[in-house]
């Protein structure tokens, strides 16, 4: 498959980007919502945004709608840039929080540790 960048030219094929990365993060991210009694908060916004990440499928199906006159080359070149974009952004966007995220103190962790017998149960 040969990418065709020519298509991206016009300013509304440009603006449809974000659109589709929004799209994205609907479609891909928002599931990580049933994860809410198994983890905190803040690892489901992670894992929404790790789940985002989606070319292979938009490659092949973009493809197949050109291929039936279903989408536009504008269309084609705006998705497929979106996933480029999700593929590059998304994973180092989720380990940066991961990163960041894990070293912060816990608020579950305590202060100090015990050390003599009495403290112990």
């Amino acid at each position: 498959m040969k990418y065709d960048l020519n298509a991206l030219s016009g300013a509304s094929t440009l603006a449809r980007i974000p659109l589709f990365l929004l799209a994205l993060v609907a479609v891909r991210g928002l599931p990580a919502l049933v994860y809410r009694g198994v983890l905190p908060r803040s690892k489901i916004v992670i894992a929404g945004i790790m789940q985002s990440t989606s070319l292979p499928f938009i490659v092949a199906a973009t493809a197949i709608g050109r291929d039936i006159g279903v989408i536009t080359r504008a269309n084609q070149a705006a998705l497929i840039a979106a996933g480029l974009v999700s593929v590059l952004v998304f994973p180092a966007l989720g380990l940066a929080l991961l990163k960041r995220e894990s070293s912060e103190p816990s608020p579950q962790a305590p202060a100090v540790m015990p050390t003599t017998k009495e403290a112990l149960p």
